[in-house]
């Protein structure tokens, strides 16, 4: 799925500016890359306050026009008022096409409920970590990972080299030679 996100520039800065943009519906943002100056930006809230409820959009390549210029960003950071349904700020980070990108990306549970240990070990399948750091360039960034646990047994712990990575996307833990635990099995042994 692909996301548009109009932005403008905003002049004053600061505590007071950041409360007036909210009043109005915008989002104080700031955007930055790799050779260029960070900017100071505003992006509408209804927009971006929808597309964050989607997962897809947290790892999405986003198309930013600023001043009439496209460019290709994705989310590296964003606040959330602790009560009110309220972003309080947004971060993005600018792409080139050629450079690979150090991003976390949901891990998916999947055919968990075919297996051994679910049907006749009354077992689960737990997830450790929620999501994955990977290595890939921007086109390749997957929006999410699956953990096929078709095979599991009662007992069994599933780790970082049980993942299929999709072609061109690297796990940033496995090039370090670390094959973490990513999911455990819990059930009756027979």
């Amino acid at each position: 799925m692909s996301y548009e996100i109009q932005a403008s520039l905003r002049e004053a800065q600061g505590t007071g500016a950041s409360r007036r943009l909210r009043r109005e519906g915008q989002i104080p943002a700031i955007l930055y890359g790799e050779g260029q100056e960070p900017v100071a930006i505003a992006v509408d809230h209804k927009t971006v306050y929808y597309a964050l409820e989607k997962e897809s959009f947290h790892t999405a390549l986003i198309k930013l026009t600023l001043d009439g210029k496209t460019q290709d960003v994705i989310v590296r950071d964003f606040q959330m008022h602790p009560f009110r349904q309220q972003v309080q700020h947004i971060d993005f980070q600018t792409v080139k096409a050629d450079q690979k990108v150090r991003i976390r990306v949901p891990l998916h549970i999947v055919n968990a409920e075919i297996s051994q240990a679910v049907k006749l070990q009354s077992g689960r399948v737990s997830l450790l970590n929620t999501s994955v750091e990977v290595l890939a360039l921007p086109a390749n960034i997957p929006a999410f990972l699956e953990l096929d646990c078709a095979s599991v047994v009662a007992g069994d712990i599933l780790h970082l080299s049980d993942i299929k990575l999709p072609e061109g996307v690297e796990s940033v833990s496995l090039k370090r030679n670390e094959d973490l635990a990513v999911a455990t099995v819990t059930g009756k042994k027979r």
